[in-house]
């Protein structure tokens, strides 16, 4: 019987395919486990890679080749790839990531036998630059051992779990329209995840994440009115999944995205849109009076009425220069 499935999920990382594919070929384990390669259609020359390794260990690796990009950033992929697992846990690995212990899949599956009521486990991971900028851990050393979903809860974005780190147990995702609609798989995944059972956290790092900070980074994205409006279709969501339980911190993480629409490249010139963004991000928020002012004279007030406002604030002091 097949204990865990390892799905490994790629589009057009021919540089790294092979390394990933070894991490897992290369694991220590007293149980059956299957590799499943979602490629999302590469024209890199991965799909070469994928089928070769295929060819190679035909009773443990399994390639999934697309006939075209699925799309939603890999999230359909992820889906169908998740379709064909047999095995009772799930492991992700994304295409150029990697595993650094041969022992990682023994003791996460040891630890979820041993909590049998828990939805996932992760283990600490080392993020690694391309740039050669210093290689970082994901988790502090006062990671929380127990994680809930209050904990993926926030105002501001939340993330400690590698992809490369998470193991759940197979059979518990379900996807909402919203979650389908997401450009992020890993935030909601884990809420989901969570709503079912804890998730544990095993001290150890055991996987590298890739990280490109010469490549398109959060700084672009958080002016592209798409991906800030997608994230709040995506908060939303989660607020209703949960229940609103967490609605009063959402709104304030959902207001924060209005706020970031404000300047957002596709809006610099649309009044009436930012002034209509503005008031959303106001009730939302109820900021401060001092933000209240800057908004209203930024983004609520047309120009030629700032203008003139200034104009006859200025007046009388112009006046008295002029009379010196």
């Amino acid at each position: 019987m097949t204990k865990v499935s390892v799905t490994i999920l790629t589009y057009n990382q021919a540089a790294f395919i092979g390394r990933t594919i070894e991490s897992a070929l290369n694991q220590i384990t007293d149980f059956d486990y299957e590799i499943l390669v979602g490629d999302d259609f590469s024209t890199d020359g991965a799909r070469d890679i994928i089928l070769d390794y295929q060819r190679q260990y035909p009773d443990k690796v399994k390639a999934v080749l697309h006939p075209r990009n699925l799309g939603q950033n890999g999230l359909f992929n992820t889906i169908e790839t998740l379709k064909l697992a047999k095995g009772k846990y799930i492991a992700a690995l994304d295409g150029d990531d990697y595993w650094t212990n041969p022992h990682k899949l023994q003791k996460q599956v040891d630890f979820m036998e041993a909590h049998p009521d828990y939805s996932a486990c992760f283990h600490n991971a080392f993020i690694t630059y391309e740039d050669g900028s210093p290689t970082e851990e994901v988790n502090r050393a006062d990671q929380k051992a127990v994680i809930g979903v209050a904990d993926l809860i926030g105002e501001d974005e939340i993330w400690f779990m590698a992809t490369s780190a998470v193991m759940f147990r197979n059979g518990l995702m379900y996807y909402p329209d919203w979650f389908l609609k997401s450009t992020s798989g890993d935030i909601p995944r884990y809420v989901i995840l969570a709503k079912q059972g804890p998730i544990g956290y095993l001290p150890e790092n055991m996987s590298v994440y890739r990280k490109n900070k010469a490549g398109a980074s959060f700084k672009d994205h958080y002016r592209d009115a798409r991906f800030l409006q997608n994230r709040i279709m995506m908060y939303s969501g989660i607020n209703k999944e949960t229940n609103y339980e967490f609605d009063r911190t959402l709104r304030r993480n959902i207001a924060r995205y209005y706020r970031m629409l404000l300047d957002a490249r596709q809006y610099s010139k649309t009044y009436f849109r930012r002034a209509g963004l503005a008031l959303r991000y106001m009730y939302l928020k109820n900021p401060a009076p001092t933000e209240l002012r800057e908004l209203c004279r930024d983004y609520i007030l047309p120009k030629w009425m700032v203008s003139t406002y200034s104009f006859f604030a200025l007046l009388p002091h112009r006046m008295r220069e002029s009379t010196r």
